[in-house]
């Protein structure tokens, strides 16, 4: 079965940074991409990043360009997101989840599995 759980998120003023870190099981290697998408309250489902299983390859949405990177572990089962001058906007709870493209406009699906997040603050 499918297992993701997210971890490192927290309160960070402006400008900081924080890494997220995603681990999940073998099963997911099934998948072609590991991803992660925020959610913030009144807001919708964002995606914002995903990395290729099979290639590495990445992408990123237009509001984390340039400040977020993911990278991966294969030998850790691990995704990390690292996120660099973090904007109040950036503020959501976090999750990492299977995909089945990596790319912009995905819906999540039944078939997806995802964890229970992990809140993200940034706030002076």
């Amino acid at each position: 079965q499918g297992h993701v759980t997210e971890s490192g998120g927290g309160l960070v003023q402006p400008g900081g940074s924080l890494r997220l870190s995603c681990e999940h099981s073998s099963f997911t290697y099934y998948f072609a991409a590991i991803g992660w998408f925020r959610l913030a309250p009144g807001e919708e489902r964002e995606g914002i990043s995903c990395i290729s299983n099979s290639d590495g390859s990445t992408w990123y949405a237009d509001s984390v360009g340039g400040r977020f990177t993911i990278s991966r572990d294969k030998a850790k089962n691990t995704v990390y997101l690292q996120m660099d001058n973090l904007k109040t906007e950036d503020s959501a709870v976090y999750y990492c989840a299977t995909q089945v493209r990596c790319g912009p406009n995905y819906r999540y699906s039944s078939g997806d599995y995802w964890g229970h997040g992990t809140q993200v603050t940034v706030s002076s």
